[in-house]
């Protein structure tokens, strides 16, 4: 089955919440090698001004995968999970996340596209809290390889 091109402009509800806590953010920073002590320690988070220890920037993308996941399981969309390549990751950050939050996440799927014999979805995840205040814009790009 091809990817579905009439996913374009589609949305799905969103999905959470993400428990965000000190020991994963400290475990992330760990794994991409931060040794900014805003992301371990709760004391110079707050010395910097912010309430708890904040996630490093890309830590975004494990929340969006979660969100990206309803995608991906849809059936109707047509994608092949063996078949994905991670092509692009942007994010925009509207204030850091923060140890305490519970993220929800909304996918849209912003374009379906062929190219070289191949897909191309590029989606959005809006990260929020469940009180809504905005976190950060997520942009995803998967390569869907064509072929046998």
């Amino acid at each position: 089955m091809a990817v579905n091109a009439e996913f374009a402009g589609r949305s799905y509800p969103p999905s959470g919440p993400y428990a965000v806590d000190a020991a994963m953010l400290a475990a992330f920073a760990a794994a991409v090698g931060s040794k900014d002590p805003v992301h371990t320690s709760p004391d110079a988070a707050r010395a910097a001004g912010y309430r708890d220890v904040i996630a490093p920037p890309t830590f975004a993308v494990t929340l969006a995968q979660q969100c990206d996941r309803q995608l991906v399981e849809d059936p109707e969309a047509g994608i092949d999970f063996s078949r994905v390549v991670h092509g692009e990751q942007r994010f925009v950050h509207h204030r850091p996340i923060t140890a305490g939050d519970a993220v929800l996440g909304t996918l849209t799927v912003d374009s379906v596209r062929e190219a070289g014999g191949h897909a191309m979805v590029t989606t959005r995840t809006e990260l929020a809290t469940q009180d809504g205040e905005a976190l950060c814009t997520s942009t995803s790009t998967i390569v869907i390889r064509g072929g046998e």
